[in-house]
Parts: C-alpha cells; structure tokens; sequence
C-alpha cells in the first residue's frame, strides 16, 4: 500500500538533530521504516551539503536534497542539481551593514564558510549563496531586518530567534521542494514538511501537511497543521508514526475491507 505523504522534507538543526547535534536512534529506526514504506525521505536545510553529509551517510540516503535554505537542490548527495547565487553587489552591502553595527556575521559561498573570524574581503572572487547574522540585541537586530528590506531582492528567514538568514528573493525551502517533487514525479500535496524556525515557514505552509517541532517558533506553530515532540524528545518519530505510517495502515485496512 502507498503511501499517501510520498516525500518527507526535514529541516536538520532543532529538528532532526536533538542539542547534541546528533539523530536519536528511535529517530533513525522510523526513517528506516518510512523508507521501507517508499517514502522519499529528503533533507531541507539551512546548512551547506559539507555540513549535512556525514547526516546523509548515516541514514544511507540517495534522495534528491535541499541545502542551504534552498539555493542549492542536489539531484542524489553526489550530483548537484540546480544553484541560486547572490548578488556579489548586494554582498558587499550586507557585509558593510554588518560592519556598520559591529554585528557578528557569516556568509555561505560555494568553497566555504566565511565569517568575521576569516573574512578576507575576496567578495568578487567567490559566488556567494547565502548570509548571515546572528545578535542577540532585538533592537540591532530590528535595524538590520529594516536595511535588509530597504536593499531589496533578498528573502529574509532565520534559523533561530537571535539571528537572520538571507537568501536570493524566491529562493527558500518551499521552492527547493517544489523542484524535488519535479525530479521525484511528485506533487506538493504529497509532501510533509517538518521545522521548527522561519526558514522553515514557506515550506510548512505550502506543502501538503506543514508539522512544527515542539521547541519552535511561535509563528512556526501557528502555521503548522500538527505540532509534535521537540527534536530531544524524538519528534521526528512522532511525525512518521502518526501522520505518515498510520496513514498507510489506515488506507490498507479500508483495501482490505473493500
């Protein structure tokens, strides 16, 4: 029996991984049996393929991956797929911004993660793929979300409450499922899509079932169509158990009967 939810997208950090940055085995043991069920099970991260791949391995994926919030859709962990760059000039605006408030910043490019620690100042010479602030000031952090949104072509998300994620404008979570279910035959109400922060929003709301973790954001959850587990308390689990496999359970029975 098919499953009705084909393609399960699960954002990592505050997710899939508890605080230890690590995937609890009850976690790994209902991927394993969603996968056994033929669900696509796919990684909808804000991290850099570098960062997800040792993830990857363990669940021994070959699905279609969605990293760095979406500018990058990988086709299986090895080929990539499509790649969204930003803006070289809207960089430099940003790092300047970043400079102007003295704030600490990242910046995702294609050979690396820089940061205020290692900025060598090289913006022309790399493609840039996403940026990054992080302070724990909601006031500075007020400011810099109203420079961000005057400059202009920028999706703005974070990952967590103290910072803001920046991507090209359309370029997010919910597109990069969309261009998997293209390569997987699929359509968006097939998919559940599970996080917990702002880049996880789109993808929540646009897909077929939108699930929050139990630590999320507010708005997060407000958003979702189920609410689960935190990411220590095996949320993950609770999301295939009960929204995916007891679907499928269901909808055998009813075959049965008929």
């Amino acid at each position: 029996m098919i499953a009705k939810y084909r393609l399960l997208a699960l954002d990592m950090d505050g997710t899939l991984l508890n605080d230890e940055q690590q995937i609890t085995p009850k976690t790994v043991e209902w991927i394993k049996k969603a996968m056994d069920a033929g669900v696509h099970v796919c990684l909808s991260t804000g991290r850099t393929s570098r960062g997800a791949m040792p993830y990857v391995e363990q669940l021994g994926l070959d699905t279609p991956m969605i990293m760095v919030n979406g500018s990058e859709v990988w086709r299986t962990p090895d080929e990539l797929y499509r790649r969204s760059l930003m803006d070289v000039a809207l960089v430099k605006k940003m790092h300047e911004i970043a400079e102007e408030y003295g704030t600490w910043f990242w910046a995702c490019s294609v050979d690396g993660v820089y940061n205020r620690e290692n900025w060598d100042g090289d913006i022309e010479g790399r493609e840039w793929l996403k940026f990054g602030y992080s302070t724990e000031d909601p006031d500075i952090r007020h400011k810099l979300l109203m420079q961000l949104q005057d400059l202009g072509g920028l999706e703005i998300t974070n990952s967590s409450p103290s910072n803001l994620e920046i991507n090209p404008l359309g370029i997010n979570k919910a597109s990069g499922i969309r261009e998997v279910c293209k390569l997987l035959g699929l359509e968006m109400s097939q998919v559940v899509a599970v996080g917990d922060s702002l880049n996880d929003l789109a993808a929540i709301q646009q897909s077929g079932f939108g699930v929050a973790m139990g630590n999320a954001q507010e708005v997060v959850k407000q958003e979702a169509d189920a609410v689960v587990a935190t990411n220590n308390n095996d949320g993950i689990a609770e999301v295939i158990q009960k929204y995916i496999l007891a679907e499928v359970e269901a909808r055998a029975g009813r075959a049965s009967e008929k």
